[in-house]
Order: C-alpha cells, then structure tokens, then sequence
C-alpha cells in the first residue's frame, strides 16, 4: 500500500507539473508571439492549436492535475498520514480551481473563436480577436500560476512522505527481533546490561571506542588503574 501512495502522489507531481509547464509556455511563448502577428495569423493559428491539443497525452495530464491527486487524497485518509493528507488536500483545492477556470473560461472562449469560422471568410476579424485574445490571456495566467502552486505544494507532500517512510522504516528496524538480538549482545559485550526483549543499541561500545584511554581500558575496569577486588 505504501507503495501504490507514492506511486499515486508521485503522479499527480508529474501530471501537475506537465500541466503548468505547457500554461506556462503559452504564457511566457506563444501568446506573446501572436500577439505580434496579424489579425487572420493569430485567429487561424489558436484555432489550429486548440484542435491539436485535445489528445491522449494532454488530457492524461490535465485531468490527472485533478483525479491523481484525488487519488492520492484519498490514500492518504486515517491519522497516521494526517500530515501528507493536508499537503495533498491543498493542491487538490488549487487543481480544482485551475481545472475549473479551464473549463469554465479559457473552454468557452476556444469555442467561441471555432464557431466564428474560416478566418477567410470572417468579416471583422479584429473584432474576434479582441473579444478573445485579452481574456483568453488573462485567465490563461492565472491557471498557470494555480497549478505552478499545487505543483511545489505536492513537491512538499512528496518530500514529507518521504521523512515519515523514512521514519516508519528505522523504528521498525529498532523494535525487530534481530536488532535486539545483535544491540543486546554489543551493549553485554561492552559492560552494559543486555534487557530480555528490549532493543539495545550500540552507544555503549560506540562510547568506548572513542574514548577509551590508553591501554584500551577504563579506570576501575577489570585489570585497570584503581581495580579492587571484592
């Protein structure tokens, strides 16, 4: 099951981060670039790319910003992963929101500018542009910059589950029976008392090693300076 978690949190990073990449792009590449153009280049060209960007790969990305990471919500539920779950929780809300202004904004805008037809046909063409490309920019932005968020907040959740697996997995070590069996045997072989079924750890022997004076051995040790008899 820990595994299926990381692989679930490790997805929605990826398909988050890809999302906000390709916004990012728009924003930082292409908008500006058509801006440069004319009326008829910039009206055909967002036409053609939101034909061309509505396949498998795009879509695995895009809905996965919202269904990995609720995936990854939803395995991560019970107090023992509290901490994970609030991290996921919060890109979850951020993805949600992006997704919507996607669906609900940016969408409606592509629709609009298909259904004004062949730029060769389209009498006022400026008037098109401007009724999308301001608008389709604006909230282009803001989704890029929700899931540039969510993505770093799901970083942050990676790397808290990683410290607590990581935690988990030395305590587990500490309380097996073979490390009590071997931290037993150091701590008696190095003065200490051995605890039937508690695990022992090495910092006796660990101490002694360091430490020890010259000649390898403690005051009031067997066979050292100031050893009595009973």
């Amino acid at each position: 099951m820990t595994a299926f978690r990381i692989a679930a949190l490790v997805a929605a990073t990826l398909a988050t981060g890809l999302i906000a990449g390709v916004f990012y792009a728009y924003a930082n590449s292409v908008m500006p670039a058509l801006n440069r153009t004319d009326d008829r280049a910039m009206v055909d060209v967002m036409q053609k790319i939101n034909v061309v960007i509505i396949n498998p790969w795009f879509m695995i990305g895009f809905l996965g910003t919202v269904g990995f990471t609720a995936l990854a919500a939803a395995l991560h539920l019970g107090k023992d992963h509290r901490t994970v779950l609030i991290w996921v929780a919060v890109a979850l809300a951020l993805n949600v929101i992006a997704f919507a202004v996607t669906s609900g904004l940016n969408v409606p805008l592509n629709d609009q500018l298909a259904a004004a037809g062949d730029p060769a046909s389209i009498g006022d063409l400026a008037k098109i542009r401007a009724d999308f490309e301001s608008a389709w920019v604006r909230w282009n932005i803001v989704r890029a910059v929700l899931h540039t968020v969510a993505f770093l907040v799901l970083c942050g959740a990676l790397f808290v589950a990683g410290m607590r697996h990581g935690r988990v997995a030395a305590d587990a070590e500490v309380n097996s029976p073979s490390f009590a069996r071997h931290g037993a045997a150091a701590v008696t072989a190095g003065g200490g008392p051995a605890v039937a079924g508690q695990p022992q750890r090495h910092y006796l022997t660990h101490y002694q090693t360091r430490h020890a004076p010259r000649g390898g051995q403690f005051p009031g040790q067997f066979g050292g300076p100031g050893y009595r008899r009973a």
